[in-house]
């Protein structure tokens, strides 16, 4: 008799604490369906024309229908997930062995981007319950990662609640007249569950402090058939027990598998990239969950030797004692002279950049002895050890390393201040470091000595001494200019200035095509039009309608004939049960061939494709004129000339996909310039939702390791389309690259794109000190 496998107690604990977490996330699901109610209520008591009015009232209408299935089908796929093996198990199966090649309906990519949208919202409230519930439940049930579809995860949590909706009978576009209460309530109720949670486990005695290494340490990965473990070694590292007893540790890490450092190449191309990819947290996640734990880190550190939280949030009456503030105003005697921003006004050679630390890391210890609170101790003490750190940077040129320690000062005042430059990873001050240090990391020192770029950046520092009292306003305004700038600076280099403007016009004549092909499949829907006539209307006039909307503009005159002529193609086509109709077939039928054959020519369509093209079209008119059925009704002809006007705004860019690229049509317009570009068209699996998500993060400025036809690329990511749908990155050779955002996030997902920094440099330096503090913290208050 088989015998049923044994669970162990730490498995059971963290099952029961997964339905634990769901009976709370139940009670939440209540509330939010209260307030969602309360939401639509309120919108139909504003004020708002009879259209609008009708609108939220039928929405209304519908959510007293569909509440209940709302609710129910959520908590149902909830509770599926306690169990979230079992559950994609079943799904598959019932879909069978050909559902991986269903396509992806766009009702489904518009919940993923919703889902997304509140995904990144809530994260970033809840980090810090969330990662240190992440990390003891890794511990207990020694994995690398959660599961994908984790309940513990919000993302699951919410993408299921938007994908119900959805089901339930709700239209998917009312759904961002709620999002904003749902999204509310949500984060208060994760954030109060995932305490709970972390409570229950510390009263069992799981990991009750959770140190700086516990976050950057991994669990063992398992690599062969799991054994079990002796009693010896259980004792040494866990105590495992049943209800009411300890899970505490005994002193001993998991033990861990050597990790490949970022120097050592990893594969160049195939599948076991994909499959690296898919076993393992993506390094976007990764990224995310150091930066919440360097933030958590930070909190913990200010609260055991600080006094307090961050020092901004316990001065803001009295932002800085009258010492420190003074401190700031005073020379130094001798070798240089401070703003009244606190940095320094004289320039430095890239030879003086270690006696530039040196003369901060004394300026820090005069204000130091001015501060009278431990928490402006600790922050000067920060802030310090994050710029020396900078400062050691090798691979940022000196000169602007030189530039980089005049906003020590700034950011010092400004961490005294402002508590959020230490509570996130966003904060402006952060955000303009880290774009600033991730582009000048790929340059030597030559290429930026004396450039636009080193000017840019001097501007920015020079900008930010003179307005110290505006806070992290000035930082806001410029990032913004410097991201501007970027874009403009990056462009503008070698030929990719016209491989630029090459590839915006690909991208609005296809994103077009796109747009008027699905417009003219909804407007001949329900009308009786033969295949051949659409066939021409969707693979020959749709190309021609864009490139002509791309060359001219969309309400040009000569647009708006191609426009109509479409039109006039469904009419001719329909039968003509009346001599007046056929008489005007006679008359218009040359000139309407002649329009063809003109937009043919726009598209530069050989003339012997021209003429079968023209001869298919004037056979099936012929058929069509001789017919006596399948008329098309003078209104729903008359409503045809008039919807092709604005096809331009009808669809979200969202709703697109991937554009395709005709390599040999690019190669055309770009000319001599087309070998230095290669077009990535294929490669990768399909990516996911928060695959997508990242490729449309990435920063322009930033440098990648590309891996691509065998071959491994320094590539500068230097250009995204306006429509976000094709990206360029170029290569130190001068080769350059332009991906799609489907292509580009299943290089993401496949490892075949990897970021050379997968942190900020101002997080990286944040670790750095808090190493230094962590082996020494009486320094803080030294």
């Amino acid at each position: 008799m088989a015998m049923s496998p044994t669970i162990s107690p730490r498995l059971k604990f963290t099952r029961a604490l997964r339905e634990r977490f769901l009976g709370r996330a139940a009670k939440a699901l209540v509330e939010i369906g209260v307030a969602v109610d309360n939401r639509l209520v309120a919108l139909m008591e504003e004020s708002g024309n009879a259209r609008q009015s009708q609108n939220r009232r039928d929405v209304w209408m519908a959510y007293k229908r569909y509440r209940p299935l709302w609710l129910d089908g959520t908590m149902t796929s909830w509770r599926d997930c306690l169990d979230p093996m079992k559950s994609r198990k079943t799904a598959v199966a019932a879909k069978g062995p050909a559902s991986s090649l269903e396509l992806v309906g766009v009702d489904v990519v518009e919940n993923k981007i919703l889902a997304s949208r509140m995904v990144q919202a809530v994260a970033e409230k809840v980090h810090t319950e969330l990662g240190d519930l992440r990390i003891r439940v890794q511990f207990l049930e020694s994995t690398e990662e959660l599961d994908g579809g984790d309940l513990f995860r919000p993302e699951v949590l919410v993408h299921l609640m938007i994908e119900q909706w959805a089901r339930s009978g709700m239209s998917i576009d009312s759904w961002p007249w709620v999002s904003e209460v749902v999204q509310k309530l949500l984060i208060e109720r994760l954030k109060a569950i995932y305490t709970d949670a972390n409570e229950l486990m510390i009263q069992k005695g799981v990991m009750p402090v959770i140190g700086f290494k516990d976050r950057l340490k991994a669990p063992a990965r398992r690599t062969g058939p799991a054994r079990p473990a002796s009693a010896s070694h259980a004792q040494a590292s866990v105590e495992i027990s049943g209800e009411g007893k300890s899970f505490g540790r005994q002193g001993a890490y998991p033990r861990q598998q050597p990790q490949a450092t970022q120097n050592q190449p990893g594969p160049v191309y195939g599948e076991p990239c994909e499959i690296r990819m898919q076993t393992s947290s993506t390094p976007l996640t990764r990224v995310r969950g150091l930066s919440h734990g360097i933030i958590g880190q930070i909190r913990r550190l200010f609260v055991s030797h600080g006094g307090g939280d961050f020092v901004g949030t316990t001065h803001l009456q009295q932002a800085r004692s009258a010492k420190l503030a003074a401190a700031f105003e005073l020379p130094q005697p001798g070798q240089m002279e401070y703003a009244s921003g606190g940095a320094m006004y004289e320039d430095y050679s890239p030879a003086d950049v270690a006696r530039v630390a040196g003369d901060l890391r004394d300026k820090s210890d005069k204000l130091k002895k001015h501060a009278e609170a431990k928490g402006e101790k600790a922050t000067i003490e920060i802030v310090a050890l994050m710029f020396q750190a900078i400062l050691a940077e090798e691979r940022i040129p000196p000169v602007i390393r030189v530039w980089f320690a005049r906003l020590q000062m700034p950011v010092l005042r400004l961490a005294l201040e402002d508590s959020e430059f230490f509570g996130t990873t966003t904060h402006p001050a952060r955000l303009l470091i880290d774009h600033m240090g991730s582009c000048v990391m790929g340059f030597d020192s030559a290429g930026v000595h004396g450039s636009a770029m080193e000017l840019e950046i001097k501007r920015i520092v020079q900008v930010i001494e003179q307005y110290p009292e505006t806070g992290k306003k000035v930082y806001q305004v410029v990032y913004e200019e410097f991201q501007k700038f970027l874009s403009k600076y990056l462009t503008e280099q070698g030929s990719n200035q016209k491989i630029v403007s090459v590839a915006q016009q690909v991208e609005e004549k296809e994103t077009l095509a796109i747009q008027y092909t699905i417009e003219m499949r909804n407007m001949l829907k329900d009308m009786p039009v033969r295949d051949e006539i659409r066939d021409y209307l969707f693979k020959v006039w749709a190309e021609v309608l864009a490139l002509a909307a791309v060359r001219k503009g969309p309400q040009h005159a000569d647009t708006l004939a191609l426009k109509k002529s479409a039109t006039d193609l469904v009419w001719v086509a329909s039968a003509k049960p009346n001599r007046a109709d056929c008489a005007r077939v006679i008359q218009e039928l040359p000139h309407l061939l002649q329009c063809l054959r003109s937009g043919m020519r726009l598209l530069a369509i050989p003339p012997s494709e021209q003429e079968a093209h023209i001869k298919k079209v004037s056979n099936t008119l012929a058929e069509a004129f001789l017919s006596k059925r399948q008329t098309i009704p003078q209104a729903k002809t008359d409503t045809l000339v008039q919807r092709p006007d604005h096809v331009e705004h009808v669809l979200s860019e969202e709703s697109l996909g991937d554009l395709p690229i005709d390599a040999e049509g690019f190669e055309m317009m770009l000319g001599m310039e087309a070998s230095a570009i290669e077009m990535v068209v294929r490669g990768g699996s399909r990516p996911t939702a928060a695959m997508l998500a990242w490729a449309q993060e990435l920063q322009v400025g930033a440098w990648f390791t590309l891996h691509h036809n065998k071959q491994i690329n320094h590539v500068q990511f230097f250009w995204r389309s306006d429509r976000k749908h094709l990206n360029l990155f170029a290569s130190s050779s001068g080769k350059s690259f332009l991906i799609q955002v489907g292509r580009l996030a299943a290089y993401l997902q496949a490892g075949l794109l990897l970021p050379q920094e997968e942190e900020g440099l101002t997080v990286r330096a944040t670790r750095d000190a808090l190493t230094k503090l962590e082996a020494n913290p009486e320094r803080i208050l030294a």
